[in-house]
């Protein structure tokens, strides 16, 4: 069983009525419905909530952390940040989502200013598979279509991706590196782009199977935890 906790401010929906009318119980259950199915386990968390409902206890029953942030991204504790960093180099796996590049967990792993740039006109977006054989891409096509969208334009400052799943073309010309993998530690960290407040996106069956197969991806390898520091030597060795 895969443990995820999806995290979403839950402000737009609040205070923006084009939000509220697309996503009238917050982005986070939408996402939490469209991936929830056999193997996975699915809790969400919001701003507003004590230690924004990532508590040690959350967090240490956390698979893999799923976060969609914009408009309180200056909100979030420094105290959580370095909570979830810790967990990621630890071995959580962590989804970041659209507007999320700019959040203060993704920047702070990226080491960069994930700076871009964007454009709100509602145009159509063509998501191109570019590592077909990446588990991310499993049982997509070879592209698939958003016809409403933000539009987001290289040049995106983030660290050159360690792989590139996907990129996206703009009706207005543009493209982005709209689906990025990173390790930090023993933690996995996948970047996807779509899912813009005002549109429907997190209804769309091709972005929930990619965030479903994103979940699998990141998902901890249960592998050995390094032994870091001043170490014993495994064999004998010769004095010289």
């Amino acid at each position: 069983m895969i443990r995820v906790t999806v995290w979403n401010e839950f402000l737009h929906e609040k205070v923006h009525e084009e939000v509220k009318a697309v996503y009238p119980d917050g982005i986070h259950q939408a996402i939490a419905s469209g991936i929830t199915g056999d193997g996975v386990e699915v809790r969400t968390a919001t701003l507003e909530q004590p230690e924004h409902g990532l508590t040690e206890e959350v967090l240490a029953n956390t698979d893999v952390l799923i976060w969609w942030g914009h408009m309180g991204h200056d909100k979030v504790d420094d105290a959580i940040v370095k909570r979830v960093q810790d967990r990621v180099l630890a071995g959580m796996g962590l989804i970041v989502l659209h507007s999320g590049h700019f959040s203060k967990i993704f920047k702070v792993l990226m080491g960069t200013g994930c700076d871009l740039k964007w454009r709100e006109a509602g145009e159509k977006e063509r998501i191109w598979v570019v590592n077909p054989a990446h588990p991310i891409a499993a049982g997509l096509p070879e592209h698939f279509t958003i016809e409403s969208e933000e539009m987001y334009g290289e040049h995106f400052d983030i660290p050159a991706p360690d792989e590139l799943v996907f990129i996206s073309w703009f009706e207005g010309g543009e493209v982005f590196r709209s689906g990025c993998t990173f390790y930090r530690g023993q933690g996995k960290i996948f970047y996807f782009r779509p899912g813009h407040e005002t549109y429907p996106t997190y209804y769309n069956p091709q972005v929930l199977q990619v965030i479903r197969n994103g979940v699998q991806w990141a998902a901890p390898s249960q592998t050995a935890a390094p032994i870091r520091g001043n170490h014993q030597p495994l064999e004998p060795i010769k004095a010289k």
